[in-house]
């Protein structure tokens, strides 16, 4: 799991990047489609060469991938502009009907927050409670169940110790213990955690603020999520 995040001297820039690519035309069927990609930067890196972690699941599966994730996207933001235009992950969300959706998040509501990764267990708790059950991320996890998906989260990999935000590690693998627990629980609800893909002392796979993905990471991540959607549809077929 990541244990970094953006700086906030690149904060502005990410955010600019998120509101140009929201601002692009939008390929989202109506009604909805085959694989839904929503989250943070993470996800969305690499994206304007069509190297990001959807465009890599969508060349493995051979599936129509659509991804709505944008840089500097918080799972919970209460800014009803800056939501509208995708940086609340929950609003990224559609509707309609999708075989798949697949989620990540949480490390900006950590980074962001007041808190700033420092003593960050109380955003932890609203995000999702000690028991696992409770919480905007169960809510939402939930809601994208009951509409027909089989749904996904994407846990972050380590950091390489040279990024920003390093001391959100504590929280981000408190979180995501947590939602993996919800998912063992929850028919449809899948975790899969990026880590076990990504080796923290590569440097080819980071990119070049030692926080996001390189192409070769994300080509690396986007394979292991297809190839879980892959065992799981055959399951269910």
């Amino acid at each position: 799991m990541i244990k970094s995040i953006l700086s906030r001297a690149g904060l502005m820039a990410v955010l600019m990047l998120g509101l140009t690519l929201s601002a692009c035309t939008d390929r989202t069927p109506k009604g909805g489609g085959d694989i839904l990609v929503i989250g943070d930067s993470v996800m969305a890196w690499n994206g304007s060469n069509d190297q990001a972690i959807p465009d890599a699941m969508a060349t493995a599966l051979d599936r129509d991938v659509i991804s709505k994730a944008v840089p500097g996207a918080q799972f919970s933001n209460d800014s009803t502009l800056l939501s509208a235009v995708g940086f609340d992950i929950q609003d990224q969300y559609p509707g309609g009907r999708w075989n798949w959706i697949i989620v990540n998040g949480g490390a900006n509501d950590l980074g962001l927050n007041d808190c700033k990764c420092g003593a960050c267990t109380p955003v932890v708790d609203t995000l999702i409670g000690a028991d696992a059950a409770s919480g905007e991320v169960p809510a939402f996890l939930s809601r994208l169940r009951s509409s027909g998906a089989q749904v996904m989260w994407m846990g972050y990999y380590a950091g390489n110790g040279k990024g920003s935000f390093e001391g959100c590690r504590d929280d981000l693998v408190l979180l995501e213990r947590r939602i993996a627990r919800f998912a063992a629980q929850t028919p449809g609800v899948t975790f899969l955690d990026s880590e076990l893909v990504i080796d923290r002392n590569d440097p080819s796979l980071f990119a070049s603020d030692n926080t996001h993905p390189s192409p070769k990471a994300s080509a690396l991540i986007g394979a292991y999520l297809a190839k879980g959607i892959s065992a799981r549809s055959a399951r269910s077929q």
